[in-house]
């Protein structure tokens, strides 16, 4: 998984290794304890707080038929991902993965296991809906909605790079108005990113369409470059494939069909469903020189505003790369995910985003102190200022966006607003009714700015 605010590794810090929690158990018709006559069966999971994302699709999906709303990432964990909110490739089609909690165990500051549902501890559930894992005590395991699972996903990939900067300026104003005009909808998630070297790399990925009707969608933008060759051209041609449904996370038939796509665990004795897709193979060690992210608001697509969106992604991207993750914004998600959303601890913010807009950048694994592979501060910093150029621009047409708590930058500010916004009050009030002595503490977790840096001392009148 992933820990861009290093709350699973701080220094002096208590962790618990729950790797072995692992269990993963389905249901026909759960419902939550002390529920009963107030809320209908549904289709459920409950999963250990040391499952990865990875076992439970293969169980929900590859062997039952069903679909959890998880994270993109084979490798990350159940538990924080559903604590921090949880987006995955098809958000606006499933919502947040926290809004598909039906229920959680939960040993409390105090020593008590507890059961958090809309019915036992709401308040405590809320709060594990979003925000923020490691803050209000150990998930020991969860119990999931599960869907009904379409018949195909599928992706669309590739490259254009523009002959010049103009034309690389016409070519991101053409991209956010098809966006409007094509993808800004359910069947659509993952990410466009405009990186300098007038480059446009597309990896987005769809629901509910089939690899025909996926290349008809495209087709009035794929017209528009084969048009325009004195501006682009494909620098990695388009590939647009789809896949059964039931197959997306399916290791043997992976390994057999498209060996490209993922890393398989060639450890001897390693479980056949251990693996990782491709893309992710450089994430593992990596030294982020800097990453910040910020949500960007559905009304930056309307007409008279998408020319000062297509200036900022363009004069932004003259510094770093910036990815608008569309899959991490609701907006355009239905009704009924958005009433879910709201009744989590997120920000609100993010029921009007149509995509989170992600600027980030790294070097090579690096640990102080090992001769060979310390960290190179002076290229970091350099980095890290070219990645804040890039963010000032996006934040000239997008004022107190906020950000997502998983992904976001470790020297935020005004870190309270950013990633809970009017929801930090009451998250709070949790924190101090089942947490009084603040025994949980995360960077820039709930309840932190009442203590040291290090979390050590409380501060005088805190």
């Amino acid at each position: 998984g992933h820990s861009y605010q290093g709350t699973s590794c701080a220094a002096d810090s208590l962790l618990i290794w729950t790797r072995a929690m692992h269990g993963i158990v389905l249901h026909e018709a759960f419902v939550p304890q002390g529920c009963a006559g107030t809320l209908a069966p549904q289709p459920a999971v409950t999963v250990g707080a040391g499952a990865i994302w990875m076992h439970v699709y293969d169980a929900v999906t590859t062997r039952a038929g069903r679909y959890v709303q998880g994270g993109g990432c084979a490798t990350v964990g159940v538990a924080g991902l559903i604590q921090s909110g949880g987006f995955g490739s098809f958000s606006k089609t499933y919502g947040l993965a926290a809004a598909g909690l039906l229920e959680a165990e939960v040993v409390t500051a105090d020593g008590a296991v507890r059961t958090a549902n809309a019915c036992a501890n709401p308040d405590l559930f809320w709060a594990l809906k979003g925000g923020g894992g490691g803050s209000f005590g150990v998930v020991t395991r969860l119990t999931l909605r599960t869907r009904e699972l379409p018949d195909y996903f599928g992706g669309v990939f590739g490259a254009i790079k523009a002959h010049s900067e103009p034309a690389f300026r016409r070519l991101t104003a053409r991209i956010v108005g098809f966006y409007h005009d094509h993808l800004f909808n359910r069947h659509w998630g993952e990410q466009i990113r405009f990186e300098p070297g007038n480059l446009v790399r597309i990896g987005m990925v769809f629901q509910g369409l089939n690899r025909q009707q996926a290349e008809d969608v495209w087709r009035p933008f794929l017209d528009w470059v084969a048009n325009a060759p004195q501006d682009c051209a494909w620098e990695t041609p388009v590939w647009i494939a789809d896949l059964p449904a039931r197959h997306v996370w399916d290791a043997t038939f992976l390994k057999q069909h498209a060996p490209h796509l993922i890393v398989a665990d060639d450890r001897p004795g390693a479980p056949e469903g251990n693996l990782l897709w491709a893309g992710d193979r450089g994430e593992a060690g990596q030294f982020l020189h800097g990453y910040r992210s910020a949500w960007l608001p559905a009304s930056l697509l309307e007409r008279d505003r998408q020319s000062a969106l297509a200036d900022a992604l363009f004069t932004g991207s003259r510094h770093w790369g910036i990815a608008l993750h569309v899959n991490k914004g609701l907006a355009g998600a239905s009704a009924d995910d958005l009433a879910a959303a709201k009744d989590t601890a997120m920000n609100p913010a993010v029921l009007d985003a149509f995509a989170l807009a992600i600027i980030g950048g790294h070097g090579p694994p690096a640990f102080p102190g090992v001769p060979g592979h310390e960290p190179d501060l002076t290229v970091a910093r350099r980095h890290a200022g070219a990645i804040n150029r890039a963010m000032d621009e996006l934040l000239k047409v997008v004022t107190h966006p906020g950000s997502y708590v998983s992904e976001s930058d470790f020297f935020e500010r005004a870190w309270q607003q950013s990633f809970w916004g009017p929801n930090y009050p009451r998250l709070a009030a949790v924190k101090k009714q089942y947490d009084p002595g603040g025994l949980f503490f995360v960077h820039h977790g709930v309840g932190s700015d009442e203590w040291s840096a290090d979390g050590f001392t409380r501060l005088a009148g805190r």
